[in-house]
């Protein structure tokens, strides 16, 4: 069995080349996109913001008034994911949340188009004019599936949401979803670094969403742009895909974490598919081992992690 995994990733690997060839092109210049929210008073008054774990990489991202639901995946346990290339993934869990019992939400932040992050289920019941940002390739996809509110993203470029006096700058981070030449073959993938701000009081706050990705040359320029970052939601579980590695393991979060030095950290994406191969607790030692227990929160499903925005926040600054 393992052998026929190894010779299907080669096979990938060598296929993967020419498509890998293909993209190698400057990057273009980054577009600024803008949602505008409707605002529904009263607006809450609490200072304080809010990140609720519900499963896999789905999050619910709360802050006065404002709403993101994270890469929506409801299955329960036991039923499978579509993993591409007739592969199939089993959950082996069942999500904090029924999908009828999400609160509203005002969008949809979505890494990548793999089932395990938007499955068949959302894709009926979610409404088809919610907005979703998301990579080119996804937003292609949806809109051919009839959703008619996606912004197409690649890294860097921007999306700047108002929802009354709550503004909220989206950037797409560098993200890549395999090895080279593999990752080719993969879902285009993005992460996010979210800009929190009230226009009430000033506070700011900011959150990094790794989504799935492996340790690779574009997040070395995420600290050159970001000197400081608040809180950073890291994609482990070490996932595999025919062998092939397609999500950080405990020692690239390790590495993650000493790269991007955010103030605290939440790891997601773990334990919840048959193809999320190391466990929450394979990270947990490597962060005891690295020392690093203070900066590292973890959350199990439906717990939630509350922020308190504060007062001063570097502007990110340009690339050269």
């Amino acid at each position: 069995m393992k052998a026929r995994y190894w010779l299907a990733g080669g096979t990938l690997a060598a296929a993967g080349a020419v498509l890998w060839t293909m993209r190698q092109t400057s990057a273009a210049h980054p577009r600024t996109h803008l949602l505008d929210l409707p605002a529904e008073p009263p607006l809450p008054e609490d200072e304080t913001g809010t990140v609720q774990f519900l499963g896999a990489a789905t999050m619910l991202i709360r802050y006065q008034g404002l709403t993101i639901l994270t890469d929506p995946n409801f299955l329960r346990r036991g039923r499978q994911a579509n993993a591409g290339y007739g592969m199939h993934m089993t959950r082996l869990t069942d999500p904090a949340l029924d999908f009828d019992d999400l609160p509203p939400f005002d969008f949809v932040l979505l890494s990548h188009l793999h089932e395990d992050h938007f499955d068949k289920l959302v894709e009926r019941r979610l409404p088809r004019d919610v907005p979703i940002l998301t990579t080119a390739s996804a937003a292609r996809t949806l809109r051919r599936r009839g959703f008619t509110n996606t912004y197409a993203l690649s890294a860097w470029d921007r999306v700047n949401v108002r929802k009354g006096p709550v503004s909220l700058r989206v950037t797409a981070m560098p993200a890549k979803h395999g090895p080279a030449p593999v990752s080719a073959l993969l879902p285009d993938a993005i992460g996010s670094m979210l800009d929190f701000r009230s226009e009430r009081d000033g506070r700011h706050y900011r959150i990094y969403i790794s989504g799935d990705t492996l340790l690779h040359r574009g997040l070395r320029d995420i600290p050159v742009v970001y000197s400081r970052i608040d809180l950073a939601l890291l994609h482990l579980g070490g996932a595999r895909l025919m062998g092939v590695p397609v999500t950080m393991d405990a020692e690239q979060g390790i590495e993650a974490l000493r790269l991007l030095r955010p103030d605290l950290a939440i790891p997601v994406h773990f334990n919840d598919y048959d193809v999320y191969r190391e466990p929450l607790d394979a990270f947990r030692r490597a962060v005891e081992r690295a020392g690093l227990q203070h900066q590292v929160r973890y959350l199990y499903h439906g717990e939630t992690h509350t922020f308190a925005p504060h007062g001063v926040q570097e502007e990110a600054r340009p690339l050269a």
